[in-house]
């Protein structure tokens, strides 16, 4: 896991806060690209780990600080938790800046990183999955609807708020576009996207005819991926790494 930092400007390297990880034995270049966007908590070890889990399974996981305008690195200082109420003020802040509009610049940036990695080479141009967690699961359905010739994969864990019935803008309302498969695991104790709001996805993306896969986990509960969670369930989290290393090797190789 390292940082990414290769452009020359100082803004460019604001921009591109971000860890890559790779494999930890030696990799077969060039490595399939995949961006892991975490949750509403940004970058920390939890997801440090998480993204060098997946990338030990062959693969180059960009990992971006979502919250880059703002703060460089992680939110939480060492030893602190983004659930704390006066650094939840501030991540939700951080949060509600990350606009349609915000996110669209983000994922041209992203893709050009990808694309400029070493680790990459050769796959320019090339599919690049995305995945996220929590709100990002939305950023990832958002990302493919976006660049529907690029990502060849999506896939969402314990999201949030992906399609409300009282808002036009939610990530449900981009997916005609959508061409890559999409994967969304959710919990089905999560009062942040509950039924109602599952099918009218659902109902959204067979209605365009992308290539979904809705599943349930049973007894889990929001953030069940997340290690640092209160609510975290080993079982529930040894099966989103078998479904994501299912739909990487099924798009990505």
């Amino acid at each position: 896991m390292r940082d990414d930092a290769r452009a020359p400007d100082p803004r460019c390297r604001r921009q591109h806060d971000a860890r890559l990880a790779t494999p930890t034995t030696a990799p077969d270049a060039p490595l399939p690209p995949v961006v892991l966007f975490p949750d509403i908590g940004g970058l920390r070890p939890a997801y440090e780990v998480k993204a060098q889990r997946i990338a030990d399974g062959g693969y180059a996981v960009l990992l971006p600080n979502v919250y880059y305008r703002d703060v460089a690195g992680p939110v939480s200082p060492e030893g602190r938790s983004f659930r704390e109420p006066d650094l939840w003020a501030q991540v939700s802040a951080y949060a509600g800046r990350l606009t349609p509009d915000a996110l669209a610049g983000d994922f041209v940036a992203l893709l050009a990183g990808v694309d400029a990695a070493p680790e990459c080479a050769g796959r320019a141009g090339g599919g690049v999955a995305a995945i996220g967690y929590c709100m990002s699961g939305g950023f990832a359905l958002r990302m493919a609807a976006r660049h529907p010739d690029r990502v060849v994969a999506a896939a969402g864990f314990h999201s949030a708020r992906l399609a409300p019935a009282d808002d036009p803008h939610s990530p449900v309302s981009v997916v005609g576009s959508i061409r890559g498969r999409v994967y969304f695991g959710h919990a089905d104790q999560d009062k942040s996207m509950p039924p109602d709001q599952i099918a009218r996805r659902d109902r959204a993306l067979a209605e365009y005819g992308v290539h979904f896969t809705t599943e349930l986990f049973r007894g889990a509960a929001h953030g069940f991926t997340a290690t640092d969670s209160p609510a975290y369930d080993a079982a529930a989290d040894a099966l989103h790494f078998k479904r994501v290393f299912t739909l990487l090797e099924e798009t990505l190789r």
